[in-house]
């Protein structure tokens, strides 16, 4: 269960990220790549990956990497993403215990480099909580900040109802 304090951690992790203006899913992962200075690359998970997992994130020696469900909605990649940023800030080293099913489809990638792969399948540990947690943060503070701008006779509307500024 994620505590007041996870809570807190998540919402300081999310406060200091560039999101970028306006906001984009792959304008942020470029912004935090600048930021920690190593890139991070989004590719779609490989066929036959088996099991119900739609991300997983790896953190190579000099780069991550992202890996997305490529057979759902645009809305819901970007949400895998951000759960995978969140399991980045997080700095999460997953679960150890055996081979990973995912290493007869990467079988170039070395048990260490599988052990610390992040798939999941559910949302019952805390890490899970907590990278779900970020997801919601990042596209909540984005939302926030987002401006909205109108024209016309709704900014005419607006402008009569004294909602101008209420947005921009």
């Amino acid at each position: 269960m994620v505590t007041r304090r996870d809570l807190r951690r998540c919402q300081a992790l999310v406060a200091g990220l560039p999101l970028p203006q306006p906001f984009s899913v792959p304008a942020l992962v470029d912004a935090l790549a600048a930021r920690r200075g190593r890139p991070i690359h989004v590719r779609t998970l490989p066929p036959g990956s088996g099991g119900s997992a739609c991300g997983a994130w790896i953190r190579l020696a000099t780069a991550d990497v992202i890996y997305v469900e490529e057979k759902t909605s645009r809305v819901h990649r970007e949400h895998i993403v951000l759960h995978e940023i969140g399991h980045l800030l997080c700095d999460h080293t997953g679960a150890g215990g055996g081979a990973h099913p995912l290493a007869r489809v990467l079988p170039d990638l070395s048990p260490e480099l599988i052990e610390r792969l992040l798939t999941r399948t559910g949302y019952s540990t805390e890490e899970e909580q907590e990278a779900e947690l970020v997801a919601s943060l990042i596209r909540t503070a984005a939302q926030a900040r987002a401006t909205w701008t109108t024209t016309g006779a709704l900014r005419e509307f607006e402008t009569a109802l004294g909602l101008r500024g209420t947005w921009e």
